[in-house]
C-alpha cells in the first residue's frame, strides 16, 4: 500500500456492506482513520438486527487501522450532525466525506406509491445533502480561521441518474439529483478548500444483485478511485463525475449545448417544431435507458 491518505480522517455513509464496506477498508490500507456509518437496515430500508458498521470498524481495527462506527440515521439533521461529531470527537479533524448510503425500492411508475418514493428520495439526496451540510459547515470555519482544509467529498450516483433505469424512477431521480447537489457544492465550497466530485459505480452488490444479474465487477474494483478522489492527491479535481465498474473508469460528461437555432424572434410552433426536428438530426443519440426494450 501507499499510504496515500495517511493522517487523514475519512467518513463513510452506508459502510456495513457492499461498497461502502469496501471503501471503508481501502480507506484503512492506504493510512486513513474511518468513521464507519451504517444504520444496519434492510434492502428496502427496513431494520434489519446486528450492528454491520461495528463489524467493519472491528475488521479495520483487528488489521491495526483506527476506526469507530456510528449507526445514526444520516437523513436526519441530528444523525448527520452526530456523523460530524464522531470524527471530530474521536479523531480530532474530518478531511474525507463519502456518501453512500442508500436502499432500492423498486416499481414502475404506475405502481410506484408515495411512500416508496419518498423513502429512497430520503435516504439517498437527503442523505447526501445533510451530511455534506454539516461537512460543509465545519470545513468553512476552519477556512475562516486561517486553517484551510484539504477537504474532499465523494458522492455516489449511479448509470441510472445519468441516462434513467426502467423501474427505478424513484432512484433515478434521487441519483440525478445528487450530481445537481455535487455541481453546486463543488461551486460553493471551493473557496473553503473543499473539492466535490461523483462516482457512478457498477458492482455486484446485494442493492444490485437482483437488478443486473450479469454484473460481476467486485465492489472493491471501485474503491481505488475513491480513495484517490478522498486524497490529498485528487488536488484540483473536482465538479466531475465518473462511472467505474472493474478495470474501466470513464469521466461523464453530461448536459452542455449541443445544436442551436435562433431566428432572432419568436417562434411559432409549427416553426419552432421543424426547427427542433432538424437540431435533432444534427445531435447526438442519447444512450439508452437501462432496462429500456
Amino acid at each position: 500500500m501507499t499510504d496515500i491518505c495517511a493522517g487523514r480522517v475519512v467518513v463513510v455513509t452506508g459502510a456495513g456492506r457492499g461498497l461502502g464496506r469496501a471503501h471503508a477498508l481501502a480507506f484503512a490500507a492506504e493510512g486513513a482513520k474511518v468513521v464507519v456509518n451504517d444504520l444496519g437496515v434492510g434492502l428496502d430500508g427496513a431494520p434489519a438486527p446486528g450492528s454491520p458498521a461495528e463489524l467493519v470498524a472491528a475488521e479495520i481495527r483487528a488489521a491495526g487501522g483506527e476506526a469507530v462506527a456510528h449507526g445514526g440515521d444520516i437523513a436526519t439533521a441530528k444523525g448527520a450532525a452526530s456523523l460530524v461529531e464522531a470524527a471530530l470527537d474521536h479523531f480530532g479533524r474530518l478531511d474525507t466525506l463519502v456518501g453512500n448510503a442508500g436502499f432500492l425500492r423498486d416499481r414502475m411508475l404506475v405502481n410506484l406509491d408515495e411512500d416508496d418514493w419518498d423513502a429512497v428520495v430520503r435516504v439517498h439526496l437527503k442523505g447526501h445533502f445533510l451530511p455534506l451540510r454539516e461537512a460543509a459547515a465545519h470545513w468553512r470555519a476552519e477556512a475562516k480561521a486561517g486553517r484551510r482544509p484539504v477537504a474532499r467529498v465523494v458522492h455516489t450516483t449511479s448509470g441510472a441518474g445519468l441516462l434513467g433505469s426502467v423501474g427505478q424512477g424513484n432512484y433515478a431521480a434521487a441519483k440525478a439529483g445528487i450530481v445537481g447537489l455535487t455541481l453546486v457544492a463543488s461551486a460553493e465550497l471551493a473557496r473553503y478548500g473543499v473539492q466535490v466530485n461523483a462516482i457512478a459505480p457498477a458492482a455486484r452488490t446485494r442493492m444490485t444483485e437482483q437488478v443486473f444479474t450479469g454484473l460481476e465487477a467486485a465492489p472493491e474494483d471501485v474503491s481505488p478511485l475513491v480513495v484517490w478522489l478522498g486524497s490529498a492527491a485528487s488536488e484540483g479535481v473536482t465538479g466531475r463525475v465518473f462511472e467505474a465498474e472493474g478495470g474501466r473508469i470513464t469521466v461523464m460528461e453530461g448536459w452542455r449545448p449541443g445544436p442551436t437555432a435562433d431566428k432572432g424572434a419568436r417562434w411559432t410552433p409549427a416553426e419552432a417544431g421543424e426547427a427542433a426536428r432538424r437540431l435533432l438530426g444534427e445531435a447526438e443519440v442519447p444512450g439508452a435507458v437501462y432496462g429500456a426494450g
